[in-house]
């Protein structure tokens, strides 16, 4: 089973400094049959407007991930923590037992970003941060873990889940494949481009929602960018 999830039909809210969509039932956005896809509990599209953010608030038990696709974004936390984290670049917070944090775009540009929860395996425990480059060139025609919570998926940000966020890039023209574990789920967005997925189509910044499929086949129709996420 695969779903289209269009762009168009996701939960929005404009805050003016926050212009964002939601792939799952987030703050006023209630959708009951959207209230997240396995261990992934929040897929949200966000677009941070110049020299605005999220100001200092709190977290537990989740696991945060965020990939930016345009600008930057700077991050402060509890734990003594600061970076900035730009397009390209992906940031884990393993927010455990609790943390509090921010994340500004502390530039001239408007940020767009995906922003990734997952559940994780156990409460409690340290909190942690980390990011990372990872280079669209390195994931051409293939996908590359980016945040893992198995320790063979050597160089990704580690993750409490048992879970993995993965990216790939493809020309058009080209097609790759993907397995999908028995009882996963995978949930992917297109970050630009257009691309089929097992004979759907999707263009960007749609999503869909797949399980009980045993292999993901994508063709891309134009350049495209894909991140996928595959949990229990």
């Amino acid at each position: 089973m695969i779903e289209r999830r269009a762009f168009e039909g996701l939960g929005h809210a404009n805050h003016g400094w926050l212009n964002a969509r939601h792939h799952f039932s987030f703050g006023s956005w209630y959708d009951p049959s959207r209230m997240g896809w396995g261990a992934l509990r929040v897929w949200n599209d966000d677009e941070i407007a110049p020299q605005t953010g999220f100001a200092p608030h709190p977290h537990s038990d989740m696991e945060i991930i965020t990939y930016v696709r345009s600008g930057a974004i700077t991050h402060q936390d509890s734990m003594g923590n600061s970076g900035r984290t730009e397009a390209g670049d992906v940031q884990v917070m393993s927010a455990g037992a609790g943390v509090r944090h921010s994340e500004y775009n502390r530039e001239d540009v408007t940020t767009t970003l995906f922003q990734i929860w997952i559940e994780p395996k156990t409460r409690g425990g340290e909190p942690s941060w980390g990011a990372k480059p990872f280079p669209k060139s390195d994931r051409s025609g293939r996908f590359v873990a980016l945040a893992s919570g198995f320790a063979d998926d050597e160089g990704a940000l580690p993750i409490r889940a048992e879970a993995r966020v993965l990216g790939a890039t493809l020309k058009a023209g080209e097609t790759m494949t993907y397995e999908l574990g028995a009882g996963r789920h995978a949930y992917l967005t297109v970050a630009a481009g257009a691309v089929e997925v097992n004979g759907l189509q999707l263009n960007s910044r749609d999503g869909a929602a797949a399980t009980d499929e045993a292999v993901l086949t994508f063709k891309a129709h134009s350049d495209a960018e894909i991140v996928l996420v595959d949990a229990l």
